[in-house]
């Protein structure tokens, strides 16, 4: 009998877990095709490809008889070779396989192959919250709180790096979580190779096992019975994870320390120069504010989520302060100091070595899920207290008031998420567009062109279509021509600005309105009350 009823109450478990997920990955499927292309996705493939050109020379010489590897430049004097190969050599193996001679293909599949990613990220969320709170429908609230996160619900589609890196970053944080739990061999393997695969993507990945290195030691000290088997199963992770890091990064095959230590200095003093608008100025990425994350963290977040988050993390703070021998012998309180040092600590490491960042908070994506569990943990104490208050009182009105206008804050983002479809990622949380647009970038890849050039070829019946080529738009527009159709590609002539009948807009380094010299607008492209894209022509 007790069978049964277990059996019982895991079937709807197992029915909506499945709905949820499968259904947002056949989501992810159909809406692969709704998004366009970024500024650094052809560089990124070429370095896939350039790593396995020389995984070729060592491992499979008749490779190189292709001519697309065999013309691409040497890894060891390749300039982004300082940048982790982990997922785009893997793209790169799958288009040789796949779409050996279908680029557009090869692209769409490398977007979908983003989106699957973040389905595992999602569904590592709902583990880790299932456990820290103790049942599936929390852990589901939070993989459903990131998946109506509007900017990342886009950009998972097409950011190969920062979304990608997001992802193998929660999946760490649930296999640490599981070692901590179950200190064994086979658990301590599997998180070595997601840690190993996280730094692989990005250097900040290296993050991963300073946490593990932390926490494994507190819980050493919490679980004094268990402290030979996380020793043992430390060691083995340290082990281990230093010979996936290398094998997964062809780059440091031949000099691993040195390699990854330069690596390191590339990502602390990182080599760009370009000019960012933040509120309202146009500055030079290696002298923003210190400020410029958390702002751009909650312009962008959805304001419920934020409000929660404070409470959550007040929460973890009231208890530290007030009984932290209490909060280090709990399971939970090592738990949410995990999520809190795992939200906060990146940005002081970024604050404390002045690391250039750009592009919004891009760069710190994968804190998100952090944000969100302590997000979670604001949400259950908040209707743990509304639950106990007496249901006349005035707490309770007031629970119930606050309930209600979280609830419509989440429809709201649910809402906004859907109208603005394909162009969530120029999201702003509570900013009308008119004044976001006057304080921060919009479109900073460059994804709204490719609607802005099937705009012009569906209006424009000429056999030719002549578009401006100025520096600034260059790659975004060959980028994005890439995922048009071959017949309507091939009309496109991309040429000097004063020969062009059209030019596009996007308003990266030209945050203010377009002069007359560049045409007439003929259309735009709006989210939320601001333009994203203008088409001009002249």
């Amino acid at each position: 009998m007790l069978r049964l009823l277990s059996e019982n109450f895991r079937a709807p478990r197992r029915l909506i877990t499945t709905l949820f997920f499968g259904g947002l990955l056949l989501l992810g499927l159909f809406l692969t095709s709704s998004y366009g292309m970024g500024w650094d996705e052809p560089t990124d493939r070429e370095g896939g490809y350039i790593s396995l050109r020389y995984v070729a020379q060592r491992l499979a010489p008749s490779l190189l008889a292709r001519e697309h590897l065999a013309h691409l430049p040497a890894l060891r004097t390749y300039r982004e070779a300082d940048h982790g190969v982990a997922f785009t050599l893997l793209l790169a193996a799958l288009e040789e396989v796949f779409y050996p001679d279908d680029l557009p293909g090869a692209y769409w599949m490398r977007h979908f192959l983003v989106f699957a990613t973040f389905v595992l990220g999602a569904w590592a969320l709902f583990r880790l919250g299932t456990e820290r709170f103790g049942s599936w429908r929390w852990g589901l609230v939070g993989a459903a709180a990131l998946v109506l996160s509007p900017r990342i619900f886009a950009e998972a589609f097409y950011n190969h790096k920062d979304l990608v890196f997001m992802n193998l970053f929660v999946l760490g944080g649930f296999t640490l979580t599981r070692l901590l739990r179950r200190p064994t061999a086979g658990r301590a393997v599997l998180h070595a190779l997601v840690m190993a695969l996280a730094t692989d993507v990005r250097i900040m990945g290296l993050l991963l096992p300073v946490l593990t290195a932390a926490f494994v030691a507190l819980e050493m000290w919490a679980r004094p019975l268990r402290r030979m088997a996380l020793l043992r199963a430390l060691a083995l992770c340290g082990v281990a994870t230093m010979a996936l890091v290398v094998v997964f990064w062809p780059y440091l095959w031949e000099a691993p320390v040195a390699r990854l230590w330069e690596c390191f200095g590339n990502f602390r003093y990182f080599r760009q120069t370009m000019r960012v608008f933040y509120l309202g100025q146009l500055r030079s990425c290696r002298e923003l504010p210190w400020h410029y994350l958390p702002v751009w963290l909650l312009a962008t977040t959805p304001v419920a989520y934020s409000v929660l988050f404070v409470a959550g993390a007040a929460g973890v703070m009231r208890d530290l302060v007030q009984r932290p021998l209490a909060l280090l012998r709990r399971t939970a309180g090592r738990r949410d100091l995990l999520f809190g040092a795992w939200c906060v600590g990146p940005l002081v490491l970024i604050v404390a070595l002045n690391s250039v960042v750009y592009d919004g908070w891009r760069h710190v994506y994968f804190i998100y899920p952090a944000f969100l569990l302590l997000a979670m943990r604001g949400l259950r104490a908040g209707v743990h207290v509304w639950r106990a208050a007496p249901a006349t009182s005035a707490w309770r009105r007031l629970g119930t008031a606050a309930g209600v206008l979280l609830a419509l804050g989440v429809a709201h983002t649910a809402y906004r998420q859907v109208h603005d479809h394909p162009h969530q990622y120029v999201y702003f949380s509570f900013l009308p567009g008119p004044v976001a647009a006057q304080l921060f970038e919009r479109d900073y890849w460059g994804i709204s062109a490719r609607q802005g050039l099937s705009w012009v070829l569906a209006h424009d019946a000429s056999a030719t279509v002549a578009i401006s080529d100025t520096l600034t738009q260059r790659d975004v527009l060959h980028n994005n021509a890439l995922l048009l159709p071959t017949t309507a590609s091939a009309r496109l002539r991309f040429v000097p600005h004063a020969q062009a009948r059209y030019f596009l807009g996007i308003y990266r380094w030209h945050p203010w309105p377009y002069e007359a010299r560049f045409g007439t607008p003929v259309h735009h492209i709006w989210v939320d009350g601001m333009p994203i894209l203008t088409v001009f022509r002249r």
